[in-house]
């Protein structure tokens, strides 16, 4: 992969920086660290890395809450550090893409701090404000995703203002021309500090409804609904049909750079649609990942084959992105398999990841099985986590400190007491447990990503369904004259099987009998 394209089929590993490494001791993963351990990544033969955000910020969400957009945290390190970092990722090979979060700043921001004080100031409409009811109550019926109304009053301006998330996220007004050239300024700020590309969060929530209508009822499903967000359909407060055309201005900034790229979170149950939206006819974004995988509550062969026909090799159809894990979803090997398939599965799991058409993710520690942590509510920090407790989705489980060393304290992570408790099976999975052990996971993990790189069809090539039942997904993957057939039993149960003649590539869990073990897979050059 070279020049602009450098991007279509690439791997991109995960890095949530609070928890990756600590180099001054305080408990909280920082910007030297993750340079430190860039050698670690680049060994996984990925070809790019992801940044959560690092920005100055109050760390209400841990850094989702933006308090300014070109600076650096100081619990994070500098400015200094991040170029540094990039210079080392660089020299790796590694391309840099950091989280942007255009959809809401924090309270904190001088934007805000401004819009609040006066109604005719410079930034008196760079965030949505709405005058209470004749009854005070609020502007509409909007709710917020980390629960109660999606609108909270402010004294000094005497509106009320939206927030789709946390009050301290006020939600920007992109309708605003002003307010998107200052997010194009902002991009700008970093591409000039080498970055590759970006990922641009909850982007669908950018803009809303002007008028403000009450959003409708949602049908009951029979799903247990923790939040008053989730009795609504959320047509008005978010998804704005003038978001591709700002898009389409994110795509020509980032054109005017060489070998940039762009990938769009898209949550929410219209989430396919708008991501083909957000990706159609090469005007607006490279790529498009929602929650197809993330929080499924379980990994079936039609939902994986459901998944790979959603995004078809066709004209005009944008390009996907895979995750099965990431800061916001529980760990995969703890979601769905019983905890006796753990290494079985995990495996089968990280190579069928590998075989998906478009780009894959990697989170932090995926290369290593971690599991899901759970977290007492002592020990809690995500605000919707402990909003929401115990129906939660616990983010902080997948949130823990990146376990190195074994037998160091706090698993090498840091000399100070982590910001969040490392899993009790965390140590035996370490980086240096597993680092000379070719059996391992992550050994396990290299084999399967150099497979990926040696064989362009698993990333680019065609995709034909041959199998799909409540056990098996079998799919070959073509490219010219190379056929890959993959093979999959997604089950706790051994299934009948057929074996495919060619010569094997790689394989896991197989016992040489006419029946796939459970969590079994291989792959099968055909011919």
């Amino acid at each position: 992969m070279s020049g602009g394209t450098w991007w279509r089929g690439a791997t991109t590993y995960q890095i949530y920086p609070r928890s990756f490494a600590d180099t001054n001791g305080d408990g909280i993963g920082d910007l030297p660290g993750v340079t430190q351990r860039l050698d670690h990544v680049a060994s996984l033969g990925v070809d790019a890395i992801w940044l959560s955000p690092f920005f100055t910020s109050p760390q209400v969400d841990f850094g989702y809450d933006v308090a300014d957009y070109r600076g650096v945290d100081p619990i994070f390190g500098t400015l200094d550090d991040f170029d540094a970092l990039v210079a080392r990722a660089h020299a790796l090979g590694l391309k840099v893409i950091i989280d942007q979060v255009w959809s809401h700043t924090s309270d904190r921001h001088a934007w805000f701090q401004s819009s609040r004080q006066d109604r005719a100031g410079p930034h008196a409409d760079w965030y949505v404000w709405a005058n209470a009811k004749p009854d005070g109550s609020p502007p509409n019926n909007w709710q917020s995703v980390f629960g109660g109304p999606a609108w909270t009053w402010d004294a000094r301006r005497g509106q009320y203002y939206l927030h789709n998330f946390l009050s301290q996220q006020p939600q920007i007004n992109g309708h605003n021309p002003a307010v998107q050239d200052a997010l194009l300024d902002t991009a700008g700020f970093w591409l000039a500090r080498g970055v590759d590309g970006f990922r641009l969060d909850a982007i669908n929530f950018l803009m809303h409804d002007p008028a403000l209508r009450d959003n409708p009822a949602a049908p009951d499903d029979g799903c247990i609904r923790s939040r008053p967000f989730d009795f609504q359909q959320h047509l008005h407060n978010q998804s704005h049909a003038a978001i591709p055309a700002f898009l389409e201005r994110i795509r020509a900034l980032l054109d005017s750079h060489d070998a940039r790229f762009t990938v769009a979170e898209v949550g929410g149950a219209d989430a396919d649609r708008e991501m083909k939206l957000f990706t159609a006819g090469g005007k607006r974004l490279d790529s498009a990942y929602g929650f197809d995988f993330l929080y499924a509550r379980e990994l079936t062969p039609a939902g994986v084959r459901d998944a790979l026909a959603s995004w078809p090799d066709e004209p005009g159809v944008g390009w996907p992105s895979w995750a099965l894990e990431n800061h916001d979803a529980p760990r995969a090997v703890s979601r769905w398999c019983a905890p006796e398939h753990r290494q079985l599965f995990a495996r089968a799991k990280m190579l069928l990841l590998a075989c998906l058409r478009g780009n894959i993710i990697l989170y932090y520690g995926e290369e290593l099985g971690l599991t899901q942590v759970d977290i007492a509510f002592e020990d809690l920090k995500d605000p919707e986590a402990i909003a929401n407790w115990p129906l939660t989705l616990s983010r902080d489980g997948a949130r823990t400190p990146m376990p190195w060393q074994a037998d160091a304290p706090h698993l090498g992570f840091s000399t100070g007491t982590p910001w969040l408790p490392a899993g009790p099976d965390h140590g035996a999975l370490a980086v240096d447990r597993q680092e000379d052990d070719p059996t391992s996971m992550l050994a396990w993990t290299r084999r399967v990503l150099a497979l990926r790189r040696a064989h362009p069809a698993l990333s680019t090539g065609t995709v034909t369904i041959l199998r799909c039942d409540d056990q098996v997904l079998a799919f070959e993957r073509s490219m010219g004259d190379e056929q890959l057939v993959c093979v999959f039993n997604l089950s706790g149960q051994s299934a009948p099987y057929t074996p495919v003649g060619g010569t094997p590539l790689i394989a896991s869990g197989l016992d040489g009998s006419d029946h796939l073990p459970p969590y079994a897979a291989l792959v099968v050059q055909a011919g």
